[in-house]
């Protein structure tokens, strides 16, 4: 392996291990000082709610269980054959390290209570935590990233 792909791939697997930190982390204060359906507010629109998510990202598809986790492995392997593929595209390692943090800190989450923690809200969205955050912007550089490629 070259030594910019050795890079990406140390670069995605450090920001990967961070997000999955930083989401069970969080998930873990929210726990220990929240009640189920605590509203708290923080700034304007955003607040503090804690909820357990048996559905993927903002509430869909809910009690999905067993599925849920085949569908989150084959994710990650499809991502993982994409960044195999060009690593050292621009910001490629960002998007790999986004995504698998993310879905590693939410398959946690369901393997271990069967549900996904959620407690970020923002008005009338629904809640979201880290994860679903890493994994959102992940799956946008993705795209604008293949969509700036030339043809």
């Amino acid at each position: 392996m070259s030594g910019s792909r050795a890079r990406a791939w140390r670069l995605a697997g450090a920001l990967g291990v961070l997000v999955v930190a930083l989401d069970q982390g969080t998930k873990a204060l929210v726990e220990a000082n929240l009640v189920p359906g605590e509203q708290v507010e923080v700034l304007g629109p955003l607040g503090l709610t804690l909820a357990h998510n048996r559905g993927v990202a903002f509430g869909l598809a809910d009690g999905g269980g067993a599925v849920l986790v085949l569908v989150a492995l084959l994710a990650l392997v499809l991502v993982g054959v994409l960044f195999a593929r060009n690593p050292t595209r621009p910001r490629m390692w960002i998007a790999m390290g986004l995504l698998t943090g993310g879905a590693v800190g939410n398959l946690v989450d369901r393997v271990r209570e069967g549900s996904v923690t959620d407690f970020v809200s923002v008005g009338s969205w629904p809640p979201f935590n880290v994860a679903d955050a890493a994994i959102t912007v992940g799956i946008a550089l993705l795209v604008l990233g293949y969509m700036r490629e030339p043809r």
